[in-house]
């Protein structure tokens, strides 16, 4: 798959909750390849701001040749792209990194040092999507490509959430969970599992660490499979400079240490192969 870099347009953009953003880029040469679990670099305008500003697909409409990116506003280059309007122009580089392995693939981990697949269609397994507050976007799209019985379990800290009309039309089963109990479960996502019997074949997740080691324990507990989407921050986005690693299982190739790069090997991981170490 190639990496492509490229100007494209703001189509759309909006603010879906305080901080947090949705902007549709009009960029077919990415759109055409992408698939859910990957992410583009957006660099700035700005040429103050050297390093792009890595943001994972939130949907891929490959009929338009359109993409949509949900972030939060965490800086200086985030803030800028808040104040994007259609027929602006922004540079963007992807698709980069792995995608969820989807169907059959995913449930096939005899070999656990495999990468995860090219999100080719597969048959029909009950997948679980869970995702904590920035680590929901990346699994909308996922949500309308897996067959089967899609339940999505999100969480967020409160009831201002975003993203949950759009999980409800295209997951069979939605699970909300809020950290103050104004919506849904009151606490995290595992109690929302907990609480409702969740259950299914396979796993996907994205959101903080702390989270994503409860998904992994509570998937070892069921015995089925769980693959990880790391956030973290990035310099280059490509596996040159080594600035976003995580533990790993075994020896990287690249480094000959027990490291996985996030924006090369990943950032989509089988969690058994990377450790979710403290922050």
């Amino acid at each position: 798959m190639a990496k492509i870099q490229c100007r494209a347009e703001v189509i759309r953009a909006e603010e879906l909750q305080r901080g947090i953003y949705s902007m549709w880029l009009h960029v077919p040469e990415i759109s055409e390849q992408a698939v859910p679990g990957q992410f583009v670099s957006l660099y700035c305008n700005d040429r103050d701001r050297l390093l792009p500003r890595p943001i994972s697909l939130c949907e891929i409409d490959r009929g338009r040749g359109d993409i949509r990116l949900v972030y939060r506003v965490a800086g200086v280059g985030t803030k800028e792209f808040s104040g994007m309007r259609a027929g602006d122009e922004i540079c963007v580089l992807g698709p980069l990194g792995n995608g969820f392995p989807l169907g059959d693939a995913a449930i096939q981990i005899s070999d656990s040092s495999s990468a995860p697949g090219d999100g080719e269609r597969g048959s029909a397994v009950r997948p679980v999507l869970v995702g904590g507050g920035i680590g929901i976007p990346p699994l909308l799209e996922l949500a309308k490509e897996l067959e089967g019985e899609v339940t999505a379990v999100i969480g967020f800290r409160s009831a201002d959430t975003f993203l949950v009309e759009e999980f409800q039309r295209v997951a069979d089963r939605v699970a909300i969970a809020t950290e103050d109990g104004s919506l849904g479960t009151k606490g995290n996502v595992i109690d929302a599992i907990r609480e409702q019997n969740i259950q299914g074949d396979v796993i996907y997740s994205c959101g903080p660490v702390p989270m994503l080691r409860g998904v992994k324990e509570w998937a070892l507990s069921a015995g089925i499979p769980a693959w990880i989407s790391m956030e973290e921050r990035m310099a280059c986005g490509v596996g040159a400079c080594l600035g976003c690693v995580c533990r790993s299982a075994e020896t990287d190739s690249h480094s000959n240490v027990n490291n996985k790069r996030i924006c090369k090997d990943g950032p989509v991981f089988l969690s058994t192969d990377i450790e979710l170490q403290e922050n």
